[in-house]
């Protein structure tokens, strides 16, 4: 007859103020030859408080092989709240063996760090170190990674929401996700005070003086905001928002005129250096363009009951000699034509300075649903997803994508149900509405490329990574490096060579459901994983997308758009037609009547905002990067973050306009609002 084994169990609550729960906790052992039955942890005197532990023994009367798995299962208690409970770990040693105070080697450590639910049935902890599958020790434990993926696909499950467009995860309520895929967003107070009682004014502003008053109280404490007011015309500034402004993915140089933009050399001549041409220009590489073609077409929304405008710029700068970037040709329409004049330097002032709020319109509305949403909130969510469906827990990119993909399903759903949905501030307030949503955010998705979403080929494509002033590109490109180093070395504790990422079943499912339900198109992205260096590069994307360019798309917008003018989210009259007729009274009937400018306003006031309890970049709270290699690794790309924030301090601390955004100390680790 086999002896009998036992065992030392100890379960550990988290501490927390909610950590704990009245229900019963079942548990069992899972070795290679065998399990216990269930027992209740938290029998008679025992209970789950915070930050408490249960300790009980665990007989087995068969022998149970290697210790492989701990089982957990809450179950509500009658006459007592269902309440969920938050488990740190789980410790297993051999009864009669060393105590924990003896210093025992035996002990093996179950870590759980997550809430369970009664109506999540059983949960399995896992013991080992972060592995791929081919490195499971055991067909067990081979088994309970295919089984938590088939319980994880159930759950978790793809939605469209719109066309053409990368779907969502498929959800009804914030609660369906569970406590451990939600989050609470602390936000500190906001003064909208001089934003609230303008409700009502549905019509124009009545002169840029009444502006003026308005802009007084609500952005005169925000210094880079005075600035743009003060230079908002400067045609110098024009050119310095398009490459450091909130959205800087969008400039890039040319070297061939698109055909349907109708300038000539004789009519740029005045706007270049005396000898020089603008064929010598552009092959000195000092042209750049600015080109809205995904809004050609595109309807326009209704704002309080009147048709506002859209039009789709092209808009040519030349890096001048002082190496500032200059507009000199706008043309507001794509299609050339009589009634689409290109405006220039030398016309009226009034003329060229609307032709300039034309194209900060433009970019609104792409900065906002392509830079912003497309790129960040719905990329995080797409690889969320497919994180959840493809990667097991104890796959080493899902421990460190989780920590940046993570609150993108709460935010991306709440975005959905309200700025994004009827009655939102798309729907009332901005020239892109509800109608041209599902257009815009379709043809912007089928003009991603993978190319275009790393940092160094962006840059380098649209040749703006050379350029003296281009202070995005500078901190962004120092960023990504600092993360590529250590996604690289990430990769390298767990993957010995490019076999073992291309045998990586796993892996290489992961890369098929993100394709599958991503960018559909022939976008670059890989369509399966070779070498190491490919995977390190696409984490580093998803990384850098989901923390860095968020904060640089975001958290500038704010500053950007307080002085309205300079960033209007809707156009009140139709595109001119004609040079010479253009008033500074006319200027302010085109630009958003006072209460949608102000609904706009109290948005990006909100979003503007970190979070009191934000987590910065490469900050961990995770269990799997406290200790050991991935430890070191996580204090390497720390140290090399703050070295780079010091750098930006001193270099913004010489500059009349810093650039702050992606100063590390500020960056969010994920998309959390």
């Amino acid at each position: 007859m086999a002896s009998c084994e036992e065992f030392e169990v100890t379960v550990h609550a988290s501490a927390g103020p909610t950590c704990g729960t009245f229900s019963h906790l079942w548990l069992n052992l899972i070795g290679s030859q065998g399990e216990t039955p269930p027992i209740i942890v938290n029998e008679v005197d025992l209970h789950l408080l915070s930050g408490s532990s249960c300790r009980v023994r665990v007989r087995s009367d068969a022998p149970l092989g290697r210790l492989v798995l701990v089982r957990l299962r809450l179950e509500a208690r009658t006459g007592f709240p269902d309440l969920d409970w938050h488990c740190n770990r789980v410790e297993v040693r051999p009864a009669d063996g060393p105590t924990e105070e003896e210093g025992s080697g035996s002990t093996q450590v179950f870590l759980c760090n997550r809430w369970l639910r009664s109506a999540d049935g059983d949960v399995e902890l896992h013991s080992g170190k972060l592995c791929l599958l081919k490195d499971e020790t055991d067909e067990k434990l081979k088994q309970q990674r295919l089984q938590q993926l088939h319980h994880q696909q159930k759950l978790i499950r793809w939605s469209k929401h719109v066309d053409g467009a990368p779907l969502c995860m498929d959800l009804n309520s914030v609660s369906e996700l569970g406590p451990n895929l939600s989050y609470t967003h602390k936000s500190p107070p906001v003064n909208l005070l001089y934003l609230k009682g303008f409700a009502g004014r549905a019509e124009a502003w009545k002169s840029f003086t009444e502006l003026e008053t308005f802009f007084i109280h609500n952005g005169n404490q925000n210094s880079i905001a005075k600035f743009i007011r003060a230079h908002w015309t400067d045609d110098w500034y024009f050119g310095h928002q398009c490459l450091n402004g909130c959205n800087p993915l969008l400039l890039r140089q040319t070297r061939l005129l698109p055909p349907h933009l109708s300038v000539t050399s004789d009519m740029l001549r005045p706007f270049l250096p005396e000898d020089s041409s603008l064929e010598a220009e552009l092959q000195k590489g000092n042209m750049y363009l600015l080109d809205y073609e995904v809004l050609d077409g595109v309807t326009a929304n209704e704002i309080n009951g009147k048709q506002t405008y859209l039009c789709a710029p092209l808009c040519l700068l030349h890096l001048n000699q002082q190496g500032q970037l200059l507009p000199i040709a706008i043309q507001l329409q794509q299609k050339p034509g009589p009634e689409n004049p290109v405006f220039l330097p030398s016309d009226p002032g009034c003329d060229w300075l609307l032709a300039k709020i034309w194209v900060h319109n433009a970019d609104f509305q792409c900065h906002q649903l392509a830079s912003h949403y497309l790129r960040t909130h719905m990329l995080g969510e797409l690889c969320c997803v497919a994180t959840l469906r493809q990667l097991p827990d104890q796959h080493p990119l899902h421990q460190l994508l989780m920590p940046h993909v993570r609150t993108s399903l709460q935010i991306n759903f709440q975005a959905r149900a309200t700025l994004l949905a009827a009655d939102g501030v798309f729907d009332k307030a901005v020239g892109c509405g509800m109608q041209a949503l599902s257009v815009f955010l379709s043809r912007a998705s089928a003009r991603i490329f993978y190319r275009s979403m790393c940092v160094p080929d962006d840059l380098s494509d649209r040749a703006v990574d050379k350029l003296p002033k281009s202070y995005y590109a500078q901190d962004a490109l120092r960023v990504w490096d600092a993360l590529h180093r250590f996604v690289v070395s990430w990769v390298d504790l767990y993957y010995s060579g490019d076999n073992d990422v291309q045998q990586d079943s796993e892996l290489q499912h992961w890369i098929t459901e993100i394709n599958t339900h991503g960018f559909t198109h022939n976008s670059g992205f890989p369509q399966s994983f070779q070498t190491k260096a490919e995977v390190s590069k696409f984490v580093t994307m998803l990384i850098y997308s989901c923390s860095a360019l968020h904060a640089a798309v975001n958290f500038s917008q704010l500053d950007i758009a307080l002085w309205m003018p300079n960033c209007p989210a809707a156009m009140m009259r139709p595109p001119p037609q004609l040079k010479g007729t253009v008033t500074e009274d006319d200027i302010l009937s085109f630009l958003p009547d006072v209460n949608s400018a102000c609904r706009v306003l109290t948005t990006l006031s909100l979003l503007s905002q970190p979070t009191v309890n934000y987590v910065p970049l490469c900050h961990y709270k995770e269990a799997v990067f406290q200790d050991g290699a991935p430890r070191r690794l996580v204090e390497k790309v720390q140290a090399d973050l703050r070295a780079i924030a010091d750098d930006i301090t001193e270099r913004n601390s010489h500059l009349e306009l810093p650039y702050l955004y992606l100063c590390p100390r500020t960056i969010e680790n994920s998309v959390a609002i």
